[in-house]
């Protein structure tokens, strides 16, 4: 424990599932914590992790909310050290059945958000001189799933969007760094069809869905010091799902 004492971090979509999971962790570890979410009841997470915890209520594609986020951080904890870029929307149809206002809305909050995150927390990491960025895509942004258009599109984009950004900033002590979850027990499956899902396990070579956990672990372990000369990689926490 206490890989992340000192540390101040910012983490998206933490009102439930991995977002929870991460900064329920990462507090553990020593870290001060801001969660946000579109959802109020993060607060009552926040509440139970204690004073070490701050929630605001925040969607990750509007820029004046990054602004807030931003300034009520380094009011309330004086540095950031840590953006994690976990919010998603999750919305799955095939070609046919997705219009260009799903797309438009997938983007905003999957690949916008996560940008306009990055952008919001450079000028702090640049007067620090380091800083650690952690952008969850998904294994549908690495593998060509039918039925997933608009939410895959934008995984698959913010891959790349993570890439430029560490090899922009690397050089300025910014590592950015993408985690790609498999199948994980989430609210975001839970709206699944449970045949569905059933069916997703039994392709896992691990024989089960993962838990939140499992990825905030690998979260945590990039944004701590121990992944100090890890930047601009994709982990897969997918229990070999993708093989």
């Amino acid at each position: 424990m206490g890989r992340l004492t000192g540390k101040v971090a910012i983490i998206t979509g933490a009102a439930s599932g991995q977002g929870e999971a991460e900064a329920r962790l990462f507090a553990a570890e020593g870290a001060k914590v801001v969660l946000t979410d579109v959802q109020a009841f993060g607060k009552t997470v926040a509440a139970e992790i204690g004073e070490s915890a701050l929630f605001i209520q925040h969607n990750v594609s509007s820029e004046i909310g990054w602004e807030r986020v931003v300034n009520e951080t380094l009011a309330h904890f004086g540095r950031i050290d840590i953006l994690v870029n976990n919010a998603a929307t999750y919305d799955p149809k095939s070609l046919v059945d997705t219009t260009a206002e799903a797309l438009e809305h997938h983007f905003r909050v999957n690949t916008l958000g996560p940008m306009l995150g990055m952008q919001a927390v450079l000028k702090p990491m640049l007067a620090a001189g380091n800083g650690s960025i952690i952008n969850i895509s998904s294994i549908s942004g690495l593998r060509n799933i039918p039925g997933q258009v608009a939410y895959a599109t934008s995984k698959w984009a913010l891959r790349g969007l993570s890439g430029c950004a560490a090899a922009e900033l690397g050089r300025q002590g910014i590592r950015v760094n993408t985690v790609c979850p498999g199948m994980i027990r989430t609210p975001m499956i839970d709206r699944n069809p449970p045949e569905l899902n059933a069916q997703g396990e039994a392709m896992v070579p691990l024989g089960r869905a993962g838990e939140p956990h499992e990825v905030a672990e690998v979260v945590a372990f990039l944004a701590s010091d121990a992944a100090s000369y890890i930047n601009g990689a994709e982990l897969v926490v997918d229990a070999g799902l993708r093989l």
